[in-house]
């Protein structure tokens, strides 16, 4: 029977996993989908703390980027839409230091519901998700991920809302899964079923599923008290998900720009993002700062990629494994029920 300290203990490493979530993505917004790293350190040099984003942005795209909402309904973009189709803008222009992104702001208000529900709701998320990016004050985020306009263009079309979810294979759509993980670990089954459950109302499809148990075979046992490190190393070992047939020992002894960047892409698709985010989760077990600091700095996706790093992370060091700065300089702070002694 868990007394009072092991109680602690795992509602100390569920909050580091919930620091880490936020943090990773946090520091990693400034300088979020640089695929060119010298420009990356050019314009902020090495990021070890939490910074504002600066225009322009050298390798936006967001001018190629389009969303024409069906109807006033499915208007999402609101009165960031004007900048879509300009060059160099970036991204997350308007948000401040210590902000997190868009799917970081909806995993918070997920968090929220499940604080003052005792269960998961499917169609109460889907309610409260669809009125905050309605909501033309909800948020400054410039950028609008694919999920969200394929999900507002399948509602405007009639979809039933359970079913306007998309088929995905961006690592973004785990925040908010990972969140269900880490509140619900102390029933790893449960969580994992609803975390699924989560997934599909919007990121659909077998590269989804396939991500999210990969990370879940890690996370789910690292917040029970196994060593991180070890936990990668037996999933690898079972081989029972493709995203872990990577050689993590091998990957350990390069350099993390030729890691991410040459033997698996910077991007986000989980192909490629969750074997990086295991690689650096795993070389990194023990420094958990450094980790997030050298997931920020190989670019790409390394937002969404810092969350998944971040929340593996803070589930091995617990809350202790985040620096106070960085701690004070999250404009969310990320908060759990006191635990109860079992």
């Amino acid at each position: 029977m868990n007394g009072q300290p092991d109680a602690q203990a795992a509602h100390d490493r569920a909050l580091g996993a919930l620091w880490g979530l936020f943090l990773g993505d946090a520091l990693a917004m400034p300088v979020h989908w640089y695929y060119d790293r010298d420009a990356l350190r050019r314009d902020y040099g090495e990021v070890r703390d939490l910074l504002a984003p600066r225009n322009p942005h050298p390798g936006s795209i967001l001018h190629r980027s389009r969303y024409t909402p069906l109807d006033a309904d499915a208007d999402i973009l609101h009165d960031q839409a004007r900048y879509w189709g300009q060059a160099g803008i970036h991204y997350h222009q308007h948000l401040a230091a210590g902000g997190n992104t868009l799917n970081l702001l909806l995993a918070q208000r997920l968090l929220a519901m499940l604080d003052e529900r005792s269960d998961y709701d499917p169609d109460l998320w889907l309610e409260r998700m669809i009125a905050f990016l309605r909501d033309p004050d909800s948020h400054r985020d410039t950028y609008v991920e694919e999920w969200a306009r394929g999900f507002f263009e399948r509602r405007a079309r009639g979809v039933k809302l359970r079913d306007c979810g998309v088929v995905e294979k961006h690592i973004g759509g785990l925040a908010g899964p990972l969140v269900l993980l880490i509140r619900l670990h102390r029933e790893p089954e449960r969580a994992r079923a609803l975390a699924h459950l989560h997934l599909e109302l919007t990121h659909k499809g077998p590269a989804m599923a396939s991500a999210l148990d990969a990370v879940a075979d890690v996370l789910l046992p690292v917040l029970a008290g196994a060593p991180l490190r070890e936990t990668i190393d037996e999933a690898r070992r079972r081989g029972r998900n493709p995203l872990f047939a990577r050689d993590f020992a091998r990957w350990e002894k390069l350099d993390d720009l030729e890691v991410v960047g040459r033997l698996v892409s910077t991007a986000c698709y989980v192909e490629d993002s969750v074997p990086a985010s295991l690689h650096l989760a795993r070389k990194y077990a023990d420094r958990p700062v450094d980790g997030l600091v050298a997931n920020t700095m190989v670019g790409g996706d390394n937002c969404h990629r810092g969350a998944v790093v971040g929340a593996l992370l803070g589930a091995a060091s617990g809350v202790g494994g985040w620096p106070d700065h960085w701690r004070r300089g999250l404009l969310y702070q990320p908060a759990l029920p006191e635990f109860e002694s079992r």
